[in-house]
């Protein structure tokens, strides 16, 4: 540890809850101990991990002869990464742009107008923070976050910060479009797991629809009144990147995230038993597999370990859109998709049981999801 000694005046304990970006305007030089992850959980130095091109799916595909091989392309990213990248989505270029604007904005107040927004609450309809777990982590990352709840939005939306006074409506005009573009994909990967039964619905008689509850076309119908959380994450520039993380190794908990990223690199997922980063694409948004997902497919779809990683010349801003059935629901593994050579794997779960988890414990790595696994 002789490489981290000498760190300059100590920040103070409620220096670290002011969050990174306060400690980087502060001119820090050295990285603060309760920053410094053990050995083990750096990110690894040279030879720099590899980067990596995910599967890029033309959604533009889905709309025509071309939609079979497109449902292909993207039930075996599923499996094989639990990540992809999605072009042509329909999400304006104007909305996501003003989107990771309005977010760099936001952090750009001075620190007294966003400590307006600080709430333990996890069921608050926004959150301003630092870390991953400000109240449980041992070790803090270098992260600070803006979370908004986006259902109800009549209910929600009033609450969200009214500065930048643009805030509110270029985040409920993303939160529509990118909600819009989830519903499509996740028709889509309902086609891909033969679990959507749309096709023979039609044909029923009113009245004579039947089916298992818990199966495509009946999660749809959940998931279009589902719950949505869009994450604004700022990773300010860090004095020693070498020796923290962004955000350490998680899976999310829902369906599918959705995110954007600016240009900047920091994002890698776990592939092959290496961290490799991903590489963004212009105008594309990372589409990532959740626990639920994983849950629902009974695990033929993975929700796969990822992080951030941290530079000390530039910022980063991304926007992450975490997508699932509504709070209340169960989530299931789908009926279709176990029998006797495939048995249920996974006990049912929903959201409340994955808070009650994080706010008794510190999260590592995808521990949650192992509680829900049988056998």
């Amino acid at each position: 540890m002789g490489a981290v000694k000498d760190q300059g005046p100590t920040p103070t304990e409620s220096q670290f809850q002011h969050g990174v970006k306060h400690l980087h305007e502060s001119g820090l030089k050295r990285l603060p101990t309760k920053y410094i992850l053990p050995l083990q959980d750096r990110p690894k130095p040279e030879p720099a991990e590899p980067s990596l091109k995910l599967p890029v799916i033309d959604l533009a595909q889905l709309q025509g002869p071309a939609r079979p091989g497109a449902i292909a392309s993207i039930a075996d990213a599923c499996k094989r990464y639990g990540f992809f990248q999605v072009v042509n989505h329909r999400v304006t270029r104007g909305t996501a742009e003003g989107m990771a604007d309005a977010g760099r904005r936001f952090f750009g107040m001075p620190f007294e107008e966003r400590a307006k927004y600080m709430s333990a609450d996890m069921f608050a309809p926004v959150r301003y923070g630092t870390s991953f777990n400000q109240r449980k982590d041992d070790v803090f990352c270098w992260r600070d976050f803006l979370k908004l709840t986006c259902e109800p939005m009549p209910d929600v939306l009033t609450h969200w910060p009214a500065s930048p006074a643009d805030l509110r409506k270029v985040a409920a005009s993303y939160a529509k479009e990118i909600r819009d573009l989830f519903l499509v994909l996740m028709e889509a990967i309902l086609e891909g797991l033969h679990v959507s039964n749309t096709e023979e619905r039609k044909k029923m008689k009113p009245g004579n629809e039947g089916g298992e509850e818990d199966d495509g076309d009946d999660i749809m119908e959940k998931l279009k009144n589902g719950s949505q959380l869009m994450v604004v994450n700022c990773f300010p520039p860090c004095p020693e990147p070498d020796l923290t993380l962004g955000l350490p190794p998680h899976s999310d908990y829902g369906f599918l995230t959705l995110l954007l990223q600016d240009e900047v690199q920091g994002l890698q997922i776990q592939f092959q038993e290496r961290w490799v980063t991903v590489e963004p694409i212009e105008n594309g948004f990372v589409v990532n597999v959740g626990d639920h997902l994983e849950i629902f497919s009974n695990g033929r779809y993975k929700s796969v370990l990822h992080r951030v990683l941290v530079n000390s010349e530039r910022s980063r801003i991304s926007v992450a859109s975490l997508h699932s059935l509504p709070y209340e629901c169960m989530v299931r593994p789908s009926s279709k998709l176990i029998d006797k050579a495939n048995p249920k794997r996974y006990k049912d779960t929903n959201f409340g049981s994955f808070l009650e988890y994080i706010s008794s414990r510190e999260p590592k790595k995808k521990k949650f999801l192992e509680t829900r696994k049988l056998n």
